[in-house]
């Protein structure tokens, strides 16, 4: 016995559920690398924000373990691009991890060493 039915939605050419990965990689072409990058930054900035209890909710989604792995990633992110992105670009993103390096030894119960701090391998030691 055959199936004769039609395809159903998620079968079909045009359906709107599946991603359109042609229009997906003409957008990115698009778009300059620095602004790429700072746009991941922003992220890894907000989503550190976060899980520093730094938001309207507080506690609700802190997690330092998180927020070190969160943190450590822009560092090295910003270490890597500094050549490729302008001061413009790099200074306010430098000046808000360390902002998140800074409230992350704030908000640690046991505070690491100078320079053990997440990111700090990438920065160096983050004093107040």
């Amino acid at each position: 016995m055959s199936d004769t039915s039609p395809a159903g939605p998620a079968d079909s050419p045009g359906s709107s559920d599946a991603p359109d990965f042609d229009e997906m990689t003409r957008d990115i072409a698009e778009v300059p690398a620095v602004e790429v990058i700072v746009t991941v930054a922003v992220n890894l900035m907000s989503a550190a924000a976060v899980k520093l209890g730094l938001t309207e909710e507080g506690d609700k989604y802190k997690d330092l373990d998180e927020a070190r792995k969160l943190i450590t990633a822009l560092a090295g992110l910003l270490d890597a691009s500094t050549t490729e992105i302008s001061s413009f670009h790099a200074a306010p993103l430098r000046d808000g991890l360390k902002s998140l390096q800074l409230a992350f030894r704030e908000a640690s119960l046991i505070p690491d060493e100078p320079g053990q701090g997440p990111g700090e391998k990438y920065t160096g030691p983050v004093y107040g």
